[in-house]
């Protein structure tokens, strides 16, 4: 999917909300347990009832892989159900991946091509042998870490490292690698006072903002600072949305919260 079908679909939709497919079966209703493939079984149910509200899906690859090949298998399923059904859909492989050479491109292979996934998140500690593979895949984005919004994030990405703060110089340092234009970055929605000198550096870019709802992020303050004449933001939700009820309504319960976050995305974006 190309940035501009991305940004018809937001406008066509009056929603840049995008959905993570986080599934933890200690935490879906029970009665889905007795399916045989219990993980497709919720994934499907939210995705048939949100997929009007929302422009993008994000399943974080963890929550599969720790079922091992069954989960794998629930995840492929999953991406296939997406592309079959609603292509429109830009679709975000929560993978943080990221190694050097011929890895990353295996890497970029697994997910672009094997899950036919639009993106891939992908962590910058390693540079630009350890990106630039994933960015080599026309009409492929590579969402790369840039300030995460997680306590630990303080550790390194906002350290000053000779006047500057790190995640600002990994901002710089990526513009400049091959076929830049394919990055899209992580900006948790926790670090919303940041995103004003993030915009000054990637005026542009499409930035994915987790941390809204369940992680205390205000959508108001992200799109004060955050949003562009595009858009340029995909807010992510997880668990305020697919846990909003764990009894046999969750698919409808899910719906009207991701009902609330377009609605208020839309009054935003008529303003």
């Amino acid at each position: 999917m190309t940035t501009t079908q991305l940004i018809t679909e937001i406008k066509k939709k009056q929603s840049f909300l995008c959905i993570g497919l986080d599934v933890d079966l200690n935490k879906i209703p029970q009665h889905l347990l007795k399916e045989e493939d219990p993980i497709f079984a919720f994934n499907k149910a939210i995705i048939d009832a949100t997929h009007h509200l929302c422009v993008s899906y994000k399943p974080n690859t963890a929550f599969y892989e720790a079922y091992g090949l069954k989960g794998w298998k629930a995840l492929e399923k999953t991406i296939n159900y997406l592309n079959e059904n609603h292509p429109e859909i830009f679709t975000i492989a929560d993978a943080k991946r990221g190694d050097i050479g011929n890895t990353s491109t295996m890497y970029a292979k697994a997910f672009f091509e094997d899950l036919a996934f639009d993106s891939v998140t992908v962590a910058p500690y390693m540079g630009k042998d350890s990106v630039e593979p994933f960015l080599a895949f026309e009409n492929k984005h590579t969402i790369l870490l840039a300030l995460t919004s997680n306590q630990g994030a303080f550790d390194f990405q906002t350290k000053t490292v000779e006047g500057k703060e790190l995640y600002k110089q990994v901002l710089e340092t990526s513009k400049t690698w091959k076929n830049a234009e394919n990055l899209m970055y992580v900006v948790g929605a926790t670090k919303a006072e940041y995103l004003a000198d993030i915009r000054k550096i990637i005026p542009n870019s499409f930035l994915l903002v987790p941390g809204v709802g369940a992680q205390g992020g205000n959508l108001q303050d992200v799109c004060k600072y955050g949003m562009t004449d595009n858009v340029g933001l995909l807010i992510n939700s997880s668990r305020g949305i697919i846990y909003a009820s764990n009894n046999e309504d969750f698919a409808e319960v899910a719906a009207q919260k991701a009902t609330e976050l377009q609605q208020e995305m839309q009054a935003i974006l008529t303003k």
